[in-house]
């Protein structure tokens, strides 16, 4: 009897013949919604394979009732939706894909980051509205990118990467880690600050930390007070990471004078959420790591953690508790 994986959106027929080829696939046939808890916990708890995302919620009450599971393989980084320590105590191995979608997620961060510096979107909806006139002297102007500061809270991966960009435009970068990255100062041309002095010197606060609970509502009322009346900030990190609420009063009152995200607390958000009422920020539907290239690698990695696991081979990329 071949081992059962059960696939939590529809995958490219090329990723699941991967796993046809050794083993009982079943998927969930949603591109956009989805699966619900009570099938997902039907399905884990008869499957050897889990081969999910990062919108699947993946609890200890469903790891519980598993009966033969030994891999949960996330088409993410993070996975703080998915109980480590109780997969961990269960024996239960967890894979996720880090690196591949590090230049990517940069990009998107940097896109963030200027749209808003530039007032992009506030650019499209004055021609959407007729309200582009005459040529006028200080119409729709924004902040300079070039030769401003740029502080990078969270200097993993991605947040070298975003430094790098960053040193490509002429600015100074600071960072603030849980650690120094002493080859990361060096390699790139970054200094480390600590936290409070990053907040108040900075042109542009980018988030890029995981989430944990050290860095739940990291960015809270008191950090964007910090913060210059003239900086933009922008997260692409985990949307918990922000407390929305602060931020959009800080948007509002004129604490900061803009924002990017690409992630929320809850997702989706809906078309009545307070943040789209503000014309200075700048919000995407969690996109940083969707480009068809590196999407195709991640569900491909993913794909090879779920046989890695079911093999008992040792995993590219586990997660440990």
């Amino acid at each position: 009897m071949k081992p059962y994986v059960f696939i939590t959106r529809r995958m490219p027929a090329a990723i699941v013949e991967m796993i046809e080829r050794e083993c009982e696939v079943s998927m969930w046939e949603e591109e956009e919604t989805p699966v619900p808890d009570e099938i997902l916990a039907r399905e884990i708890k008869r499957a050897d394979g889990i081969f999910c995302n990062v919108s699947d919620t993946i609890t200890k009450e469903m790891i519980d009732g598993a009966e033969r599971l030994t891999i949960i393989a996330t088409m993410a980084v993070g996975y703080n939706n998915i109980d480590i320590e109780a997969a961990a105590a269960r024996g239960i191995q967890i894979a996720h894909t880090p690196g591949v979608l590090t230049e990517t997620t940069a990009d998107l961060t940097f896109a963030l980051l200027m749209a808003a510096a530039r007032r992009l979107p506030e650019g499209m909806e004055a021609i959407k509205n007729d309200e582009w006139g005459a040529w006028a002297p200080f119409f729709l102007t924004g902040q300079d990118i070039h030769h401003s500061r740029l502080g990078i809270i969270g200097m993993g991966r991605i947040g070298e990467a975003v430094a790098r960009r960053g040193k490509g435009f002429s600015m100074e970068v600071v960072y603030h880690n849980r650690s120094r990255k002493h080859e990361a100062e060096e390699a790139i041309g970054v200094r480390y600050q600590e936290l409070d002095e990053l907040l108040e010197t900075s042109d542009f606060v980018c988030l890029t930390a995981p989430y944990t609970n050290e860095t739940h509502h990291l960015m809270n009322a008191e950090a964007f007070k910090k913060m210059k009346d003239s900086a933009i900030f922008v997260n692409t990190s985990r949307g918990s990471t922000v407390d929305e609420k602060a931020l959009f009063t800080a948007l509002k009152n004129g604490e900061i004078r803009g924002a990017g995200l690409d992630v929320f607390e809850q997702e989706p958000i809906s078309s009545s959420h307070p943040l789209l009422s503000l014309p200075n920020v700048t919000l995407l539907p969690h996109i940083g790591s969707a480009s068809e290239k590196t999407r195709w690698r991640m569900a491909e990695m993913t794909a090879n953690h779920v046989l890695q696991g079911i093999r008992g081979e040792a995993l590219d990329h586990p997660v440990k508790e």
